[in-house]
């Protein structure tokens, strides 16, 4: 008796898709950072959560930061029910190209975003010197906002503390459909906070079952996804929300 077919890894289902951006371009000035401040009508947050201590010194082999490490590489910590990150898992972290996969009132939405730079470095803090690890990504055209978001994992040398933080600054790319455009500008920001507060409770407990375990979280799973288009619930939800 034959076994069953393993159904496709979801970057294998999505290749067509992950192709499409590869060509496309970030939605912002790259060259006008500096100038992306609360000021200046962009969203600006920042998150930290502690992990673990550590004794002090470099990052132990099995520590929290290397655990930590772990868990940013592979993208799985955002809560899969809002996004789920797709991208070709041999692909050097520094290249990666990922599709986003956003789910929001019944909607199935797909955003690109590129790394946009990894770091690696030790730095000096008034806590001491601190051990670096983590990465950014960007928005590229078509994606609803536009904006980074940075992960990093700081392990403080001369204490051992360990945290994991993000900060991003974002503001509302192009939406040209008004549907969409309405649930955005209503639910945006909740979304945004939620994908924050989810994503620092998965860090902790992925780090915690790696510590435990030695085993890594696993990836995303290849479940079917329904298409924007084929959903009638979220626009009964949207009048009502609105």
């Amino acid at each position: 008796m034959n076994a069953p077919s393993k159904a496709p890894a979801l970057w294998e289902q999505q290749q067509a898709r992950l192709a499409s951006y590869e060509k496309a371009q970030v939605n912002f000035d790259l060259t006008r950072v500096s100038e992306y401040t609360a000021e200046n009508g962009w969203r600006i947050d920042d998150y930290e959560l502690e992990l673990p201590q550590e004794a002090p010194g470099p990052p132990a082999a099995h520590g929290s930061w290397v655990a930590a490490q772990e868990v940013l590489r592979r993208y799985s910590f955002p809560p899969p029910s809002l996004i789920t990150g797709i991208f070709v898992p041999d692909q050097p972290l520094e290249k990666r190209l990922m599709v986003l996969r956003a789910q929001f009132l019944g909607f199935s939405f797909w955003f690109g975003v590129r790394i946009g730079g990894v770091t690696d470095e030790r730095r000096p803090t008034p806590e001491g010197e601190e051990q670096v690890w983590g990465y950014n990504y960007r928005t590229l055209e078509g994606h609803f906002e536009r904006g980074q978001i940075d992960f990093t994992i700081h392990k403080f040398l001369a204490t051992g503390r360990v945290v994991f933080r993000i900060h991003a600054f974002s503001q509302h790319g192009h939406i040209r459909n008004p549907f969409y455009w309405i649930g955005f500008k209503l639910f945006g920001r909740m979304l945004q906070k939620r994908f924050a507060r989810e994503s620092m409770r998965r860090v902790q407990e992925q780090v915690a079952e790696i510590m435990r375990t030695g085993q890594a979280a696993p990836a995303p799973e290849a479940t079917p996804v329904q298409a924007a288009s084929e959903s009638k619930s979220a626009q009964a939800q949207l009048d009502k929300a609105s």
